[in-house]
């Protein structure tokens, strides 16, 4: 059941191929599909049975590898978001006109098959391997559909995601040398593993590198803005909504067990990066001119909120991790559209060119009032769900931490309700007087963005539940192995 699930997109990326003028009705016809049977496996979850859905065969005898993949709430949560938002994203480039339709679609679908095998992954080198391919369609997509600058910005993507795709090869690599007699990348294996104190610490750089790159953590970030800017619209949203959870993920999954003496040593370290990273990134998009600039930089504040909470390991701030991943993936894509829409209609991204959106088109200044609310995690809306968490669990970590993770929400109000003034309020500019309304097409990504907004912030009980055991298993696991270790 769960390999359908992985490999469907890759299917229908190959139909997409060669579809030429229907490539975006069919891909996306075929990302619905996907969401649909997810959400059969979604009902048919029982979160306190553990890992479901479970295919485990071997691969390549020799190596100890296996085609190894299951499901947990945290797994399973993180692959709704992509089943979610993938046809969202497609959707949303339905008023573009990109060169070579079938290419462009085909790599999108290629990206989430691989998403889905990242987040279900169980052997080490079936992990990497699925990292990496969820890597290539996005390079593309930055390469031959990105600005002015492509060349040189993902070739900074490039070299900095390579740097950290090698760092963790070679860490999984020692580690199978360490699995007894027949050498394993099975996760089970690699948990029970006896390394000496130092070990961990050179495993958890190996690893951790490649993980905050991918998030990114500061000040491993730099990358980032500038892919974020110069990339398509459903690039950025890719990269913002779910592929920087890859990174999150792989630390809870791949990097906290595993090496639980090289966290005690150098986790508070990347708790202090990662607060470093809320406030700076915070005080740079406060001066911000480019919307989807400020943007790029909101979410490194986010990401870094929500990986201090992963480092906190306090279940608060763990639990807290994942319920935001979902929540700021859905915003972060709600967002980029914004900025996406803005830019088609007006010509520009510079906030101090625009304003009076509120009187020339109050359709869309509403929708862009609710996700911006979301995102500065006002009550009743879903990002308060998830940074009341973690505030709570980076507090249980250090109050004054804490105190400095929390300027998050100050910091982030001040922003964003600033480039939503800029933007919607006062006299209208000249290129705001006739702004379109917004076409049937557009409702239709904004409006199960804004009806997830309210759910999740009003009833999030469901979210918690599912994540809770896969969350208490991870404490307990950690737990369990550092007194083991």
């Amino acid at each position: 059941m769960l390999s359908l699930l992985i490999f469907f997109p890759l299917v229908a990326a190959l139909v997409t191929a060669f579809s030429g003028e229907h490539a975006k009705k069919v891909a996306l016809a075929a990302a619905v599909a996907e969401f649909a049977y997810s959400l059969c496996l979604f009902f048919r979850f029982d979160p306190a049975a553990g890992i479901q859905f479970t295919e485990n065969f071997t691969w390549i005898t020799n190596l100890g590898i296996s085609y190894h993949v299951g499901m947990d709430g945290i797994a399973l949560l993180l692959i709704m978001l992509t089943t979610f938002l993938v046809p969202l994203i497609i959707l949303s480039s339905f008023n573009h006109n990109y060169k070579s339709p079938s290419l462009f679609y085909s790599l999108i679908l290629t990206m989430q098959f691989a998403l889905v095998g990242v987040f279900s992954a169980y052997d080490g080198f079936l992990f990497y391997i699925f990292w990496e391919l969820a890597l290539i369609p996005i390079y593309l997509i930055c390469l031959m559909y990105g600005g002015k600058e492509r060349l040189r910005i993902t070739l900074k993507f490039f070299i900095y995601t390579l740097t950290g795709s090698l760092l963790m090869l070679v860490a999984l690599i020692y580690l199978w040398l360490q699995t007894p007699g027949t050498h394993s990348f099975d996760l089970q294996a690699l948990y029970a593993l006896n390394l000496s104190a130092v070990e961990q610490s050179w495993i958890f750089w190996g690893l951790f590198l490649a993980f905050a790159i991918k998030m990114p953590v500061f000040p491993f970030h730099t990358w980032q803005p500038d892919t974020y800017v110069d990339a398509p619209a459903p690039g950025t949203m890719l990269l913002s909504g779910i592929m920087l959870k890859m990174g999150v993920f792989g630390v809870m999954r791949w990097l906290l067990p595993i090496v639980p003496q090289g966290v005690a040593e150098w986790g508070n370290l990347a708790m202090i990066l990662s607060v470093i990273g809320v406030v700076y990134a915070s005080m740079i998009a406060w001066v911000q001119k480019d919307f989807k600039r400020l943007i790029a930089y909101s979410s490194i504040a986010h990401v870094g909120l929500i990986s201090a909470g992963v480092f906190s390991l306090t279940f608060q701030g763990l639990h807290g991790s994942v319920i935001q991943m979902i929540s700021h993936g859905i915003n972060v894509v709600g967002l980029f559209f914004i900025a996406d829409m803005i830019e088609q209609r007006t010509g520009t991204r510079d906030m101090d060119h625009l304003g009076g959106l509120r009187t020339t088109a109050p359709g869309f200044a509403t929708y862009f009032m609710i996700i911006m609310l979301a995102s500065v995690a006002l009550p009743l809306t879903n990002g308060f769900v998830g940074e009341f968490l973690l505030i709570n669990g980076i507090y249980q970590y250090s109050q004054i931490l804490a105190a400095f993770a929390g300027l998050t929400i100050i910091l982030g109000a001040v922003y964003m309700l600033n480039a939503y003034m800029k933007i919607s309020l006062g006299e209208a500019k000249s290129v705001a007087k006739h702004f379109a309304a917004l076409t049937l097409t557009e409702k239709a990504v904004l409006v199960p963005i804004v009806i997830m907004i309210f759910l999740i912030g009003i009833y999030p009980k469901p979210l918690l539940e599912i994540a809770g055991p896969a969350v208490e298993a991870l404490k307990l696991s950690i737990q369990t192995a550092t007194s083991l270790k």
